[in-house]
């Protein structure tokens, strides 16, 4: 119980979604802080991010997955299975739609399939509206809970914030009633290291092109903590192939400056303290199939 007496809530709310439907973003916009990263590009997201978010006497645990979408290699497999995990150990799954792309009925409907009909609350939320006409909004909706029967429906900009308090708000008063499992300060059960590390990825993706940002990762060597109360931090860029390494450095080492600088800048905001911030670019060929790279963004190498 709390100070006046109301019943503590808490429990699990998984966003599930096509890739670039916006799940990142609307985490992050819930939770009023960068706790995942987000790019343009789809796939971004490879692991479950949990964000912990306090709405009065209720503690919502948010899980952003990654996109679902037809997999091709292992770690897309690994990665689609992470999502429809996620959704089964959920409270509330909450499917996010890019409403302003087209046919967005059929974009999702190897999804509506795959969502069970009893035993669990879905809401549908239709993210991106500001970019399309208003008079279309209501048809999708229709159509939309005519194939499912979502228990509530959101229409959202989660890039502008508009329409995500509402969602908070319906899912804190539905969620079972419980002892929180984190503390209420928490944020995210990302540790520094790890969190960090996606970021400085965050920023690869925005400047890479092509297959590039797919055929990369990034990993904390080292970090070091000092009396001032800064850190410093060492990161390996690892890439799958040779040729790939000029690319990311850059010429003259202009990329991989540039990287670390809007990296470094990010993570002292996040971090409320002075970091300093070292990138080295490592080529391993095999990373990609490796079950120690997947243990560490907790998907299963067999998926």
């Amino acid at each position: 119980m709390t100070e006046t007496d109301t019943p503590t809530r808490c429990g699990f709310v998984t966003i599930i979604g096509a890739p670039n439907a916006g799940k990142s973003t609307l985490t992050n916009a819930l939770m009023g802080t960068k706790v995942t990263i987000v790019s343009p590009k789809v796939q971004t997201t490879r692991m479950r991010v949990r964000g912990i978010l306090m709405r009065g006497a209720t503690q919502i645990i948010l899980i952003d997955t990654p996109g679902i979408f037809a997999p091709k290699r292992r770690l897309d497999r690994a990665m689609v299975a992470a999502a429809w995990d996620g959704q089964r150990d959920a409270d509330i799954t909450a499917l996010i739609v890019d409403a302003s792309k087209k046919d967005v009925p059929g974009q999702v409907e190897h999804i509506l399939k795959k969502l069970p009909l009893e035993g669990k609350t879905c809401i549908l939320i239709l993210n991106k509206t500001d970019q399309m006409a208003k008079d279309k909004l209501l048809p999708l909706t229709k159509e939309l809970n005519e194939r499912y029967p979502f228990e509530a429906t959101f229409m959202i900009s989660a890039l502008k914030g508009d329409g995500v308090d509402d969602i908070a708000e319906w899912i804190a008063k539905r969620l079972p009633e419980g002892v929180y499992m984190y503390p209420e300060d928490q944020l995210t059960d990302l540790s520094e290291r790890l969190l960090a590390a996606e970021i400085t990825r965050e920023k690869l993706f925005h400047q890479m092109h092509e297959e590039i940002p797919y055929a990369l990762t990034v990993e904390t060597e080292s970090w070091e903590e000092f009396d001032d109360g800064s850190v410093k931090v060492g990161q390996l860029i690892i890439i799958a192939r040779e040729a790939h390494k000029p690319i990311v450095i850059g010429k003259g080492g202009s990329r991989l400056k540039n990287i670390g600088l809007q990296s470094r800048l990010e993570l002292e905001k996040i971090l409320g303290r002075r970091v300093h911030l070292n990138l080295l670019v490592r080529v391993r060929e095999n990373w990609l199939d490796d079950p120690e790279r997947f243990s560490i963004w907790g998907l299963d190498h067999n998926a």
